[in-house]
């Protein structure tokens, strides 16, 4: 079943959930130490599938800069392969169609996921970079 909660409407168990999951994947799994919870959770839209008690798919989506955006995109590894992830993509862009209309949404997309992000309809806007030595792209598209 899909959740979408502001920071306020999350339990302290649902928030202590999913970022377990995150550090798990974007600071263990990547080995990228960095300040992983940040004060965009604050105001953040999140968005998530929970099943059986587990997570199967989290991202967040919030304004910055003019822009609408989403990050901390995560499938967890033991549910990977299952479609959550293209499931989550369409429900987050479906939140952001309805909430934020004919705006553009910008991303920082791994590089190894461009062509998945680009099967939705975004666009590189950026050359290849490094953020904690991952490679990413700039990508965008108006919603």
């Amino acid at each position: 079943m899909w959740s979408i909660k502001t920071f306020n409407e999350l339990n302290t168990k649902e928030w202590h959930h999913i970022v377990k999951e995150r550090i798990k994947v974007f600071v263990v799994e990547q080995t990228s130490a960095y300040q992983e919870v940040d004060d965009y959770d604050l105001e953040a839209v999140h968005i998530y599938k929970k099943d059986s008690g587990q997570l199967k798919a989290y991202a967040r989506l919030f304004e910055k800069d003019g822009k609408i955006t989403f990050g901390r995109v995560l499938v967890p590894k033991e549910g990977r392969g299952e479609g959550n992830g293209r499931k989550l993509l369409e429900t987050v862009l479906a939140y952001a169609r309805a909430h934020y209309p004919n705006r553009e949404i910008e991303i920082q997309a791994e590089a190894y996921l461009k062509d998945f992000y680009a099967s939705f309809g975004f666009k590189i806007i950026s050359d290849k970079y490094l953020d904690y030595d991952i490679e990413h792209y700039d990508m965008a598209m108006r919603i």
